[in-house]
């Protein structure tokens, strides 16, 4: 069995939200069951994705996550372009990517010289202010910026995207080898999809084990992971959310409606094994 797992303290009526997980071809959710919390479900009609809202009963709130290691193809939604100052691109990145696409020679090169790009300009952290925050749109890098997972592959999909490659951002759990029964936070990905073939791209991993010459895998980095939801700009009209960031795992719904860090959140793996090796026969 497969089994992701979500706990923290409560305060009984207090709230969470969090994705139940999406399928794609290497994992897909069969069940979900919470110990501590009654579960309201609510969607975001755009994306065709639903999220999990815990209402706290107890001191301890328990979000079990089961998942078979296999699924259908990526769902189609998950790589068209949205209207999202969070996917949005402002027309001088559009003009360097696409140029270098067509520098060199298009297609499948092109494509690869976009990422290879991308990761040269970033330097792996998480920054107190990030290079879009106040923006309308992802604006054009012209010196080297510091970014976490999600703006980088913010930055990813919007140069992608606007040189006419079909892109998606996936949002879920890694749970690197060392670890393997738990991880500390939510992790993000990028798959394309180039004349009917997916591949995943995690320029974050590359970057923190020092390289920049960017190759396709689910899991460049020894470790395994599972999705949970997918594409930014979230808009979720049963809690008056509107072109939110990302959703994924928990997130505490405060009294103003804002969404924040769960305190004590701990994330829980079962089935690291059985994960692992069915990656190792997808990438066969």
């Amino acid at each position: 069995m497969i089994e992701l797992t979500f706990s923290y303290a409560a305060v009984p009526g207090a709230e969470v939200v969090c994705a139940p997980g999406i399928a794609t071809p290497h994992a897909a959710p069969v069940a979900v069951d919470v110990s501590g919390a009654r579960l309201k479900l609510v969607s975001e009609p755009t994306l065709a994705q639903h999220l999990l809202i815990a209402t706290a009963e107890a001191e301890r709130v328990t979000i079990r996550l089961r998942y078979q290691a296999s699924g259908p193809a990526y769902p189609e939604v998950i790589f068209a372009p949205r209207d999202s100052r969070f996917t949005r691109a402002a027309a001088a990145l559009a003009g360097e990517t696409r140029a270098i696409a067509a520098a060199a020679g298009g297609g499948r090169s092109g494509m690869q010289a976009i990422v290879n790009h991308v990761a040269g300009i970033f330097d792996y952290g998480h920054p107190e202010e990030r290079f879009y925050d106040g923006a309308d749109e992802l604006p054009q890098l012209c010196s080297m910026a510091q970014g976490s997972c999600v703006d980088i592959n913010a930055y990813l999909i919007a140069a992608l995207r606007t040189a006419g490659y079909e892109a998606g951002y996936v949002y879920g759990v890694f749970v690197p080898e060392a670890k393997r029964t738990w991880a500390e936070d939510g992790h993000c990905w990028v798959v394309t999809r180039f004349e009917g073939r997916c591949e995943e791209w995690d320029i974050a991993h590359f970057l923190k084990m020092g390289g920049r010459e960017i190759a396709p895998g689910l899991n460049p980095r020894p470790g395994v992971r599972l999705p949970l939801a997918h594409s930014k700009g979230w808009t979720v009209p049963e809690l008056g959310l509107h072109d939110v960031k990302l959703m994924g795992p928990p997130l505490a719904i405060g009294d103003d409606g804002r969404l924040g860090e769960v305190a004590g959140l701990e994330i829980g793996l079962r089935g690291y094994d059985l994960l692992r090796a069915a990656d190792q026969i997808s990438s066969d």
